[in-house]
């Protein structure tokens, strides 16, 4: 399955919290994840299902939505 890239929404204030995102998507094997902490973003490229990656990013504790597929 190729890989696509997911754009979502997450509600981040500090370093920390990015950190902590970043972190439950690294425990799930996501490593090509990328923050905007300017636009509240977090993308992530993987084969993984965006309700799967949607879950994993609520265990961080911040609000969340799915926005879609962004482009590269």
């Amino acid at each position: 399955m190729a890989s696509v890239r997911h754009e979502f929404q997450v509600e981040m204030t500090c370093e920390g919290c990015s950190g902590a995102v970043t972190r439950v998507l690294n425990k799930k094997g996501e490593k090509d994840v990328e923050i905007d902490m300017d636009k509240q973003r977090v993308y992530v490229n993987s084969t993984s299902s965006s309700d799967e990656l949607l879950e994993t990013i609520k265990k961080a504790g911040k609000p969340c939505s799915y926005i879609g597929v962004a482009s590269a």
